[in-house]
């Protein structure tokens, strides 16, 4: 396990108790009051820092380099190799940090697609650390219109710090690749339910994010814009990301109270990092709750609550 420097304080404990554990297994001297001991401070100091997090801290969480990423929690959550990716989108390439396929949930059949990052230095470059190409958002697009035709409900899972920003994206038309998703998303006659699961950014997360219901995991963020970016426009430089998250309202908390979003998913204390399966049963549920709320809606029923639900979150004057 990795830490990040505010966990520093468990890490320090949980070396404590696995040095307690060598001397007991070592020596053969009882030690497992102290070994208990030590636990309750490795609980009492995780509520301590877990509990107490700051926008920024939350930020950092979703970044967490041994956190699940989208590949992860499909496996997690799907049945045992129902899973059958499906690549490329009929007109230019297939990108690799766009995932999409068939699965069953439970024996639900589902239409999964969301944005994967790398864990190893080839595969992050390989994924471009989760920012899709355009041709991403047009294979995605091509997977919901395909569940639409056949009346499977689409999971979009979001882990960008969004879209790709080469020039090559925007000469193969980048922002009407996201413009496209987010008005034929409005329209799919099937339903749609997306799960934040760890960064959403910008016009990278809204170019799969259209769903009769939006959900975010307790340890993730969403906003217009990543904090670095938005302190580099305002301070040209980075040293202010903190006061940017601060002011970005970027937490589930933050979007629940603005009504961006529908509910947040619990994590395990300290993130889905610590117990995975957890987190990937939690998500679940909620998933097979969803689908069993909207089944009985018709096409044009889904299509005007999606529709309902996002023209209520902005207001106007004449």
């Amino acid at each position: 396990m990795e830490y990040l420097n505010f966990e520093l304080p468990i890490k320090e404990l949980m070396d404590q108790y696995q040095t307690c554990s060598l001397v007991g297994e070592e020596s053969g001297v009882d030690v497992k009051l102290a070994c208990s001991q030590i636990e309750d401070k490795i609980i009492e100091k995780k509520k301590e820092i877990y509990l107490n997090l700051t926008p920024w801290q939350r930020v950092q969480l979703s970044r967490h380099p041994d956190r699940p990423y989208t590949l992860d929690f499909i496996k997690g959550i799907t049945d045992k190799d129902s899973f059958l990716e499906l690549h490329g989108d009929r007109n230019f390439a297939d990108d690799p940090a766009m995932i999409g396929g068939l699965a069953t949930i439970d024996g639900q059949r589902v239409m999964i697609i969301g944005t994967q990052k790398g864990r190893t230095t080839k595969e992050r470059q390989h994924r471009r650390f989760g920012m899709s190409n355009p041709e991403g958002y047009r294979k995605a697009l091509r997977l919901m219109k395909l569940a639409e035709k056949f009346k499977i409900p689409v999971i979009s899972l979001i882990d960008t710090p969004g879209a790709y920003p080469g020039l090559e994206a925007e000469e193969r038309g980048q922002g009407e690749a996201i413009a496209r998703n987010i008005f034929e998303m409005t329209m799919l006659k099937t339903p749609i339910f997306v799960y934040i699961i760890g960064e959403g950014a910008s016009g990278g997360a809204l170019g799969i994010g259209v769903g009769n219901k939006v959900y975010m995991l307790e340890n993730t963020w969403y906003t217009v814009i990543a904090p670095e970016s938005c302190s580099s426009i305002l301070w040209r430089n980075w040293e202010h990301k903190e006061d940017a998250a601060n002011a970005l309202k970027l937490t589930p908390q933050d979007a629940l109270n603005e009504k961006f979003i529908d509910g947040i998913i619990e994590e395990p204390l300290g993130g889905a990092q610590y117990e995975p399966q957890v987190a990937f049963e939690h998500l679940k549920v909620s998933i097979l709750q969803n689908i069993k709320a909207f089944s009985k809606f018709t096409g044009k029923e889904l299509e005007t609550q999606r529709q309902d639900k996002f023209i209520a979150m902005g207001q106007f004057k004449g």
